[in-house]
C-alpha cells in the first residue's frame, strides 16, 4: 500500500520573465515500510518538494495524498492537525522546545493533541534511542547528537504514515551522523517505519534503500538500490 502517493506536483514562484519551476510536474509514491533517499543539489527542488510533502507550503497544481487523503486540499487547521498526527518531521536543526525536558519534548505530539500519555511506549522509544538517562535534561543540557534523539522519538511517538528528515546529520560531526542513521535504519527494519530521506549527500543517500535524484525541479531518477 502507497502510503504517500505524489502525482504532477508543480510549484512555480514568480511571474512572466522572472516565473522560475522551483518543482516541474514530480510524481512517484512510497509504500509502506521502505526507507527513500531524495538527493540533489542546492536548487535541485528537494527542499521545495519537502514543503510540499510535510503541509508546509502549497503547490501551484498536483497532488499529495498521505494515506489516500488529499492534503492539498486540507484548510490550514486540518493540516496542521493531520500533519501532526500523520508526519512525523526531523529537522537539520532539531527544532525542540527548549523549557520542555526530552521527555516532554517527545510527547509533545500528543501534548497538542490532548492525547492520553502511554507512558509504556515512551520509555521504550527513549530506551531505543538510549535517551533513558536524559529523560529530565534540557536541551540546552544535551549534545547536538542527542538533542537529534530527541526529536527521532518526537517523530515516531505517533506511529506516522511516514518519517520526513531533513538533512537530519547536516549539523552533526561525522560519528553522531552515522549513530543518526544507525537509529533511522534501526526504526525503518524493527518498526517498519516509512522513511523519506532529504539529502544533498550522497554517502548519507546511499545508505536508503532507494535514491531518487532530483535536477531543476524534476525527477532525473529513480532508482531501487536494495531489496
Amino acid at each position: 500500500m502507497a502510503v504517500l502517493e505524489v502525482n504532477g506536483l508543480t510549484k512555480v514562484y514568480g511571474e512572466g520573465e522572472s516565473e522560475v519551476a522551483a518543482l516541474d510536474h514530480v510524481s512517484f509514491s512510497v509504500e509502506k515500510g521502505e526507507f527513500v533517499a531524495v538527493i540533489g543539489a542546492s536548487g535541485s527542488g528537494k527542499s521545495t518538494l519537502m514543503n510540499q510533502i510535510g503541509g508546509i507550503d502549497h503547490p501551484t497544481s498536483g497532488s499529495v495524498r498521505i494515506e489516500g487523503r488529499e492534503i492539498t486540499e486540507m484548510d490550514e487547521d486540518e493540516l496542521a492537525i493531520f500533519r501532526r498526527r500523520n508526519v512525523g518531521m526531523i529537522y537539520q536543526f532539531y527544532n525542540l522546545i527548549p523549557t520542555l525536558t526530552t521527555e516532554e519534548n517527545i510527547m509533545l505530539p500528543w501534548l497538542l493533541d490532548g492525547r492520553k500519555e502511554n507512558r509504556q511506549k515512551l520509555r521504550d522509544i527513549m530506551e531505543a534511542l538510549g535517551l533513558s538517562a536524559r529523560a529530565k535534561h534540557l536541551p540546552a543540557e544535551m549534545s547536538g547528537g542527542q538533542q537529534q534523539r530527541v526529536s527521532i522519538g518526537r517523530a515516531l511517538i505517533n506511529d506516522p504514515a511516514f518519517v520526513l528528515a531533513d538533512e537530519p546529520t547536516g549539523n552533526l560531526d561525522s560519528k553522531t551522523g552515522r549513530e543518526i542513521m544507525d537509529i533511522l535504519k534501526y526504526s525503518n527494519r524493527t518498526f517498519n517505519q516509512t522513511i523519506l530521506l532529504i539529502t544533498h549527500d550522497e554517502k548519507i543517500a546511499l545508505q536508503a534503500d532507494r535514491i531518487i535524484t532530483m535536477s531543476d525541479g524534476r525527477i532525473l531518477s529513480d532508482e531501487v538500490i536494495k531489496k
